[in-house]
Order: C-alpha cells, then sequence, then structure tokens
C-alpha cells in the first residue's frame, strides 16, 4: 500500500471550505486544468455539477477507461489537499476527489473456465482486476466492502453498494457474530475462503470517514 497520511482526512475537509477553480482553466501557457469527483456508486462528474446523479454522471466508456487508466496520486503540487489524485491527458490535468475512495468496484465478471474480475467505475473488461474473495474487508461500523485495488491509487477500492448486496449471502460468520461483527469467511465457485481482513489497517473500524491509506 502506498503511504499518505491524512489523504483521506484532508479530502472530507474540502466539504468545509471553498476551493478556488474555473473549470478549463489555464494556469501556464497551453495547459488546460479540469476539475472531477467520484461518488460511492463509481459515477464521475464535473466537480461543480450541482445534481449530481445518474443523468449528469459521464457514460461514455472509452472516455471513462482513459481517465482511470491514467488516475495516479496527485504530486503536482496543485490542489493536492483537496483533490488528491490525478490524471494526466497531454497538457490536460484532470483533478480528482472522491466521496470514499478513487476506484469503485461496480460489477463482477464471470466467464466459464475463467477466473472472476471485478471491474471498476464504468470501464467494463477494460478496466478490472482478479477478484480475491479472501481479500474481502466488511467495515464493521459503516458495513461498506472493500477490496484490494491499483497500487496507483492506493491499492484499495470500495465496492459499489449494489454489488455488496448481491456478494453479501456468500459471506459466512461464525456463530454468535451476524449482525454485530465482521463475517470471517467468504464462499465463492465451491471454496470456502477465509478472509484476511488484510484492509483492516487501512480503514479505521471507529469512523465511517471512509479509507485511510498508511
Amino acid at each position: 500500500m502506498i503511504c499518505i497520511n491524512g489523504l483521506f482526512r484532508r479530502r472530507l475537509s474540502l466539504f468545509c471550505r471553498n476551493v478556488s477553480y474555473t473549470q478549463g482553466q489555464s494556469p501556464e501557457p497551453k495547459i488546460r486544468e479540469y476539475f472531477y469527483y467520484i461518488d460511492h456508486q463509481g459515477q464521475l462528474f464535473l466537480d461543480d455539477t450541482k445534481v449530481k446523479n445518474f443523468v449528469t454522471c459521464f457514460k461514455d466508456q472509452r472516455f471513462l477507461v482513459f481517465f482511470f487508466s491514467r488516475l495516479q496520486l496527485n504530486h503536482s503540487s496543485r490542489y493536492q489537499q483537496d483533490f488528491p489524485f490525478l490524471s494526466l491527458c497531454g497538457r490536460e490535468r484532470n483533478f480528482l476527489r472522491c466521496e470514499d475512495t478513487p476506484i469503485v468496484f461496480t460489477h463482477l465478471l464471470t466467464e466459464a473456465g475463467l477466473h472472476s474480475c471485478l471491474s471498476y467505475c464504468g470501464g467494463g473488461a477494460k478496466l478490472s482486476i482478479p477478484f480475491q474473495p479472501c481479500s474481502l474487508f466488511m467495515h464493521p461500523v459503516s458495513g461498506r466492502v472493500y477490496h484490494p485495488g491499483p497500487e496507483r491509487v492506493g491499492g484499495v477500492g470500495l465496492v459499489r453498494s449494489a454489488l455488496a448486496i448481491d456478494l453479501s449471502p456468500n459471506f459466512e460468520y461464525t456463530r454468535g457474530q451476524e449482525g454485530t461483527d465482521q463475517p470471517s469467511h467468504f464462499l465463492w465457485a465451491g471454496q470456502r475462503h477465509a478472509l484476511t481482513n488484510e484492509l483492516a489497517g487501512h480503514i479505521p473500524v471507529g469512523t465511517t470517514d471512509g479509507v485511510k491509506i498508511q
């Protein structure tokens, strides 16, 4: 995992202060800057979109694949406090902030004879990683489910609520734990996988403020 102290704490502070920018601004010759936001459902918006819903989010898969395949930590020295992630496109800088994590897994892709993959952020098979059942982590307070993600953006991603609900019957609890604690196993492809909870150290269990990458 990448070490970024207080990254998501600073992200949350965005809601408490104004950030000055203009979409398409040019701070340097031939440089353009744009600002985006991704919600907990994996929907991408221009950050200043007032009404954020399915109608106003970006849906073009080619654009989403292009955007998220270039996403990285923001080390540009511009807007690092408020937009922790950056997707570069030539002379275009696309800054991103997120409600929870920059990667949101939206679909589970399965094909006969092939390993299952988790697809993220609307990119279909072009934005996907191998599904690791033993690495699923359920937050004991919020109930949100997380899975390892691309290392270049922190190594952890949120599982969209609709997908998490579909997966929930596969979680197995130690007797007496259900409803009060985290699951201990996940049933998948005829196997009983012991959950490693390897992501626990990156998601504070005493809060619902989202991921802390350390």
